[in-house]
């Protein structure tokens, strides 16, 4: 006897649709499982022979074997055991087949009921492409799935699952409605912080304020007590709005890692991720045995990475982000398979000057670190890394008197009206790509066409060039700043002032700080 149903995985950030084949024949009662599962896709064979019995239905004591096709691709994860529950069910002739296309996903637990699996976007995207119209799968995962136009059978247990399939796969459940307060609300950035809640700093404000119209990363570098976390935390609230595009894409992330909430759907707002100093290279940018989960580079993707202390972080860790902040994507290498995560997001860094935190700044303290010390800090900090950084920035310590006065400042709502108003012209100038990307993602034939700089404009560049001893990554940075400042003035070409204003923002290079 034999049946067949349909279940799915993950592959990197993309979906497989897996075909559950399952044979029952005479023998001595066995259960062999096929297919280069992994160990939780092994452990299916106890959950389903429990949760068939206590939802009420008969266990064959015969030789059944279960196969997950194609055979050569690794699965993991428990989302198969609805699947082979039903397989079972179906070689058994507890269920009869149905014509249409089905997908069944879903943990069962040992007393039949469905627990939530991962990754259900990226599958059902991968199924409605394969032609599936249908989707039986926990209640948990329903939200989510709806963002797929495919229909969706929410199920708590097993039975009402067999139900499904049963009646006709209809049910007063399968059209959902979830509150309006939950629904798209998934990893709402909880930070109360606001750009009115600093004050002076202005310096720095603006430099935030281009970092986010044009997606720039940003490097703060000041004493102790200067702001800097406090300054980078308000940044989320002047970030634009979230594409549909991106939004798709960071909830897939999201799904695949299990960070997703259960009771919601889209991700709207973009991500904040503030990792610990202590994080590792694999945690940081993905990994895993065979089938590797996104890292907190992937799951900053169309958001922000914040890197408190950097040069606290392992230099190796740091060395790893040079490919992401290059190429927006994390590729991994497997024996048999290469895995490319998305991770496109604006890097935000601070760091003190040296390990006291007051070599070269204009306080009273005197810096009381030896130049070993100091170097050793620094040294966490290499010259290609530090290259990628568009725009390095000097935070003071905020003059006492600007704290007695506290002077009404600019909200991050203001701020962001602008930075809006920057990233819809970035949209219409480069509406022949997918995702309305950011001007720090412009090319070569890109800064040729649309980041002419004028005349008194090319010579200021050429002389902070030869003066400064630029590389040519960071001459491209530059200009590309340049754009999206000129992006905010409203201006359609890129001038001296705006090349100017860009250069200021090169500290680093400038020798001010290191």
């Amino acid at each position: 006897m034999y049946a067949c149903s349909y279940s799915g995985t993950v592959l990197g950030i993309d979906g497989m649709v897996v075909t559950v084949e399952t044979d029952i024949a005479n023998g001595l009662p066995q259960f062999d499982l096929v297919g280069l599962g992994g160990s939780a896709v092994k452990e299916a064979r106890d959950r389903v022979r429990a949760a068939l019995r206590n939802a009420g239905y008969d266990y064959p004591m015969q030789r059944i074997t279960v196969n997950l096709a194609p055979a050569d691709q690794r699965k993991e994860g428990s989302g198969f055991d609805l699947a082979i529950a039903f397989g079972i069910l179906l070689a058994s002739k507890q269920m009869l087949p149905r014509p249409e296309r089905i997908l069944v996903l879903g943990e069962l637990a040992l007393d039949g009921s469905l627990r939530a699996v991962t990754g259900v976007l990226p599958i059902l995207l991968e199924a409605k492409q394969a032609g599936f119209t249908h989707v039986i799968l926990p209640e948990q995962n329903a939200a989510e799935a709806q963002l797929v136009d495919i229909t969706v059978l929410p199920a708590s247990n097993l039975e009402e699952a067999v139900n499904y399939w049963k009646e006709g796969l209809h049910s007063k459940n399968s059209e959902l409605i979830f509150p309006e307060s939950e629904t798209g609300k998934t990893n709402k950035n909880q930070l109360p912080s606001d750009f009115a809640n600093v004050y002076g700093q202005q310096f720095v404000k603006r430099g935030l304020e281009i970092a986010a119209a044009g997606f720039h990363n940003v490097i703060l570098v000041g004493p102790p007590g200067s702001g800097k976390t406090l300054l980078a935390t308000c940044l989320p609230g002047i970030m634009p709005n979230m594409t549909i595009h991106e939004s798709y894409e960071v909830t897939k992330i999201y799904s695949i890692a299990g960070q997703l909430k259960r009771e919601s759907g889209l991700v709207e707002e973009r991500p904040f991720r503030a990792p610990h100093h202590t994080i590792t290279a694999t945690a940081l940018i993905g990994g895993g045995a065979q089938i590797p989960r996104p890292g907190e580079c992937s799951l900053s993707h169309g958001g922000i990475l914040f890197l408190d202390e950097m040069p606290e972080f392992s230099r190796h860790v740091l060395e790893v982000l040079r490919q992401p902040l290059e190429s927006g994507v994390v590729t991994i290498g497997r024996s048999k398979q290469v895995f490319t995560f998305p991770a496109r997001f604006l890097l935000i860094g601070s760091c003190n000057p040296c390990p006291c935190g007051f070599f070269g700044t204009r306080e009273k303290q005197t810096c009381s670190c030896s130049p070993q010390q100091i170097y050793k800090y620094r040294s966490k900090l290499s010259g290609p890394l530090l290259d990628r950084i568009d725009l390095h920035i000097e935070v003071p310590r905020v003059p006492v008197q600007l704290l007695h006065n506290r002077i009404a400042e600019e909200s991050s709502k203001d701020i962001q009206q602008r930075v809006e108003q920057a990233r819809a012209v970035q949209c219409e100038r480069y509406h022949y790509r997918q995702g309305c990307p950011f001007n720090s993602v412009m090319n070569g034939e890109e800064l040729r066409q649309f980041a002419q700089i004028d005349k008194e404009g090319q010579e200021m560049l050429q002389l902070a060039f030869e003066t400064l001893g630029l590389s040519a990554r960071a001459y491209d940075r530059i200009v590309k700043v340049a754009r999206t400042i000129a992006d905010l003035e409203g201006a359609s070409n890129v001038e001296v002032a705006h090349v100017a204003e860009a250069i200021r923002y090169r500290a680093l290079d400038r020798g001010l700080l290191f």
